[in-house]
């Protein structure tokens, strides 16, 4: 909103000029997400003790969650979405399609979340929507928002193949139209998959929000220097017109997770809960898939996905063999059942979400 406002302005007034400048507006949106949510969670948090819209522990989950973690309000992401959209409102470019095509994905996803937190609570269960009802309307809203993009020529289907020097996959060059439609499927399901990996790894106090925003910064610096024509030739990498304006959006998740995580910081005051967890998980996948770099998400998404594949590989042995591999999935209880203690699980996490965002990172130059 500034950007359109103020820097039409800059010939008359130079200063306005500073808008232009995607840096700066990522810097100040980082700044403005972590105050809107360090300023509302007390006041949103009060309203959900008093509303008495409390997590519901799982009875199958380890035990000690039902002692420590009773009554701790839940659906904490509905800030953490406040904050993320206000600040791209005021501080990003609204006339990018990249950008527009991320805030849906953000609002559509943490609908589904909230409706379900919404049910868990009303209904004191901790089963809400069915998983079947969930990933219907995670698959129909993405293929809605991606066929819409890929229609209108908002979005090419290209994948960076990482390591290697020029790389690229070209999907219609493949096989026409009917390959693109394809790249479509596949976006979605890399957007689904991430939204409900996250969810999965969102299971103890602020485990979650540091692997998210290790993820969000790693995508808002690949989006800047790939919508960068300079920095884009310089790593060999595919330029994205309009693809620098992503890390307004990466950024500002960083600066709502901050804001976020001074509250839910072990011992957590708030739980994010499916609203946020959806909703921000959708987001770093519609990032992944927006700078075309969805081939390197599941190493900067390495904690995500051993989450999921561990309850992959849990439900499937126990229902071939009749046994278990973990003690507990998602793998962070089965560390609790080893004896680790909370923190220590969630600062190792987050120290192995820091190197493979650095690993990632790395593998833009060495092609």
């Amino acid at each position: 909103m500034f950007y359109h406002f103020l820097f039409p302005l800059s010939d008359s007034f130079g200063p306005f000029r500073v808008f232009e400048s995607i840096t700066i507006r990522a810097a100040w949106a980082m700044i403005t997400a972590l105050a809107i949510c360090y300023l509302i969670f007390p006041t949103f948090i009060r309203w959900l003790q008093n509303k008495k819209m409390e997590q519901v522990i799982r009875d199958d989950g380890p035990q000690a969650h039902l002692e420590t973690k009773m009554g701790t309000p839940t659906m904490g992401g509905v800030c953490i979405v406040f904050g993320i959209v206000v600040s791209v409102l005021l501080w990003g470019r609204l006339d990018e399609p990249l950008v527009l095509i991320a805030m849906a994905i953000l609002l559509g996803y943490g609908l589904v979340g909230l409706i379900d937190d919404w049910k868990k609570v009303m209904e004191q269960s901790s089963d809400g929507l069915s998983g079947k009802h969930k990933l219907l309307f995670q698959f129909g809203w993405g293929l809605i928002v991606f066929a819409l993009a890929y229609a209108n020529g908002w979005i090419e289907p290209v994948s960076v193949v990482p390591l290697f020097k020029g790389a690229v996959l070209r999907w219609e060059l493949i096989g026409g139209v009917l390959a693109g439609w394809a790249w479509v499927a596949f976006a979605v399901f890399v957007v689904v998959g991430t939204s409900n990996a996250v969810n999965l790894t969102d299971g103890l106090d602020g485990l979650a929000i540091g692997p998210i925003m290790t993820s969000a910064i790693t995508f808002a610096l690949i989006a800047y220097v790939s919508g960068h024509a300079t920095f884009a030739s310089y790593l060999h990498i595919d330029q994205v017109a309009g693809a620098g304006e992503l890390a307004v959006v990466g950024v500002a998740i960083v600066g709502a997770g901050l804001g976020f995580l001074w509250y839910n910081s072990y011992p957590a005051q708030i739980f994010m809960g499916d609203v946020g967890s959806l909703s921000l998980g959708g987001l770093i996948g519609a990032l992944a898939v927006l700078t075309r770099h969805e081939l390197l998400l599941p190493l900067v998404g390495g904690i995500f996905v051993l989450e999921a594949v561990s309850v992959i590989l849990q439900v499937g042995s126990y229902k071939l063999r009749g046994k278990r591999i973990f003690a507990m999935a998602p793998i962070h209880h089965h560390f609790e059942k080893q004896g680790w203690s909370e923190p220590k699980i969630i600062v190792r996490f987050w120290i192995i979400s820091i190197l493979l965002a650095l690993v990632a990172l790395t593998a833009l130059k060495v092609r």
